[in-house]
């Protein structure tokens, strides 16, 4: 008989109610308790995901009779505080991405979960996705020979609501954080830490990073990546080989399908169908590392996350981002 995990989810909105309905799918799963500042919405979430507890504290979570983890999904500026309110209470943690703010905050996050000897994990769905590794081991075998170019980029044009995550200062927001992060992410997955990082932004009304631009220089080859609240872009990934290339069509961080074009040869396209979002692909690897008393996950483990947040922090040096009170 397999374990049931139960979970329980920190901070209630948009990206939680993603993350639920998927949670909801996924075999021997189960929402037990959800938290809030606000009672109405704990209320309303509890009510729309029949979850059993719900509390306007996130203290109180940890009152939950057999909860198994929690994920955190608040905004980026309380990743870490509320990631190592959790492990302190001995509470494994998948924390949404942007893991921290800094690499500091990343170091304390791991400190605080090795000194409770608790699990915790970035979430990176996409590096979960079929797709991504599907990708990996089309370069694995390869298909494309060395990589010598990857174009990713993520763009679309966010409302104009200066009091919400995306575009507020001090909850963190600023498209690289947001979703630069997954260009980023993909280059750093599949060539490793860059050897030198230009970058460049433009700024918003509200003092974040509205355009981020960065290109990453290895030794035998290049990154040019992109990341924008100001357009609506291709948001594709083209992975460059000696022998041919791989594109992830729009939205690659999630996508379904994967194209091979190998030189002089018909291209070959992979497709993954699923009836989610892809979250229950992050979910399942938690579920797996629990059952197992795995402290990380070896396909996430906390070392990449200390170099994506050191890239992270490179490129915002290099672009001039900078956080009032966190840097």
């Amino acid at each position: 008989m397999v374990q049931p995990i139960r979970w329980g989810i920190i901070g209630l909105g948009k990206i939680a109610e993603k993350f639920a309905t998927d949670l909801i799918k996924t075999p021997d799963t189960y929402l037990h308790a959800v938290a809030s500042t606000s009672i109405e919405r704990a209320q309303n979430f509890a009510q729309q995901f029949n979850v059993p507890y719900h509390y306007d504290s996130y203290e109180d979570i940890f009152k939950t009779p057999d909860l198994d983890v929690v994920y955190i999904a608040t905004p980026h500026a309380s990743h870490a505080a509320n990631t190592i309110l959790c492990l302190k209470n001995k509470m494994p943690v998948l924390c949404e991405k942007p893991f921290a703010m800094n690499l500091k905050e990343v170091q304390q996050m791991i400190e605080t979960a090795r000194e409770n000897d608790t699990f915790l994990m970035e979430a990176m769905w996409t590096r979960f996705m079929p797709v991504i590794q599907k990708t990996q081991e089309l370069i694995a075998e390869d298909r494309i020979g060395k990589i010598k170019t990857i174009h990713a980029d993520f763009g679309f044009v966010a409302p104009y609501t200066p009091e919400k995550r995306t575009l507020n200062p001090t909850l963190g927001g600023g498209a690289l954080l947001d979703i630069g992060i997954y260009p980023a992410y993909l280059s750093l997955l599949l060539l490793g830490y860059p050897t030198d990082i230009h970058a460049m932004s433009t700024f918003g009304q509200t003092g974040v990073d509205e355009t981020t631009s960065f290109v990453f220089k290895y030794p035998q080859a290049t990154a040019l990546l992109n990341a924008t609240f100001a357009s609506r872009t291709r948001t594709e990934a083209l992975i460059y080989g000696e022998k041919g290339y791989i594109h992830l069509p729009e939205r690659f961080h999630e996508s379904k399908t994967v194209t091979l074009y190998e030189t002089d040869k018909e291209p070959i396209t992979f497709t993954f169908d699923r009836e989610t979002r892809g979250y229950n692909f992050e979910i399942e690897e938690v579920n797996n590392c629990l059952r197992t008393n795995k402290k990380e996950s070896v396909k996430m483990p906390l070392s990449m996350s200390v170099k994506l947040i050191s890239l992270l922090d490179e490129i915002r040096q290099k672009a001039g981002i900078f956080y009032e009170g966190i840097d």
